[in-house]
């Protein structure tokens, strides 16, 4: 009995300290931000940075309040979000649905392969003018510039994770006779679901940047746009909020994902 009230006491002890370092973690994470702030303010203030052309937080704050009381940051936003969501989810499932058509057809992985490499290699905003003229100037082409931006990625990073499943058991099924379709459901998309996920993280940021390119080249709402807008007529701190607030938004979205992530490690444990 003792000995399990000693190994009960370690392990609270173990589970404290855990505990207690992931609130430095999270101190040291909010103190940094604070720091940061902070020296911005005071450098603007004290004028050794020229604030009107890196504005500075209180300003920003102003500004940001100012926005949310009258509405019009929340339609900007909303607009903004609605293209990602849509980009994000489409550009994932699209991206996925490719590579276990991939990993389905050996001789189509090597016809496509070459063509991946090129366009993984492209700097696919630059084809977002392209993309525009050809899906149209408004919602729909700033979606599917989105959807270009990530769906490569995806492709790649899923089916890589397909590959790397461990072939033994692929072996395995094959001998009691599994057809394609059984070893894909029970093996393949079990074992990719951590390369699903890496590709979800990543395809945040992405669709972020097809949605942004999209609406600096033709939306007359949303972040972008108060981008855009901010930097034409030099209202340096509309230009540094909008890029805050997009920070903001992209570290939920990703914070989400991570959520899941827990959700699944948890569960598959």
């Amino acid at each position: 009995m003792s000995n399990n009230n000693n190994l009960s006491k370690e392990h609270e002890r173990y589970i404290k300290s855990i505990k207690r370092r992931k609130q430095y973690i999270r101190f040291s994470q909010v103190s940094i931000l604070v720091l940061f702030f902070g020296i911005w303010e005071l450098l603007a203030q004290f004028e050794f940075i020229d604030a009107f052309l890196t504005s500075y937080p209180s300003a920003m704050f102003k500004l940001f309040f100012r926005l949310v009381r009258d509405g019009s940051l929340f339609n900007h936003i909303g607009i903004s979000l609605m293209e990602n969501v849509i980009g994000f989810v489409a550009g994932t499932i699209l991206g996925i649905l490719i590579a276990i058509l991939l990993w389905w057809s050996e001789f189509i992985s090597k016809v496509l392969d070459p063509y991946l490499v090129v366009l993984n290699s492209l700097p696919k905003t630059a084809l977002a003018p392209i993309i525009i003229l050809w899906v149209g100037a408004g919602y729909s082409g700033i979606i599917v510039t989105a959807i270009s931006v990530s769906i490569v990625v995806t492709i790649m990073n899923v089916y890589n994770g397909f590959k790397e499943v461990d072939p033994e058991k692929v072996k395995m099924l094959k001998t009691f006779g599994a057809t394609k379709f059984q070893t894909l459901r029970k093996v393949i998309l079990p074992s990719s679901v951590p390369a699903m996920i890496s590709s979800l993280k990543i395809n945040i940021g992405l669709s972020w940047v097809g949605v942004i390119v999209g609406e600096f080249l033709v939306s007359k709402a949303g972040i972008g746009y108060l981008i855009v807008y901010g930097g034409q007529v030099f209202k340096l701190d509309l230009v540094m909020m909008s890029v805050m607030v997009l920070a903001i938004l992209a570290a939920v979205m990703y914070q989400g994902v991570a959520l899941i992530e827990k959700k699944y490690m948890k569960w598959r444990q």
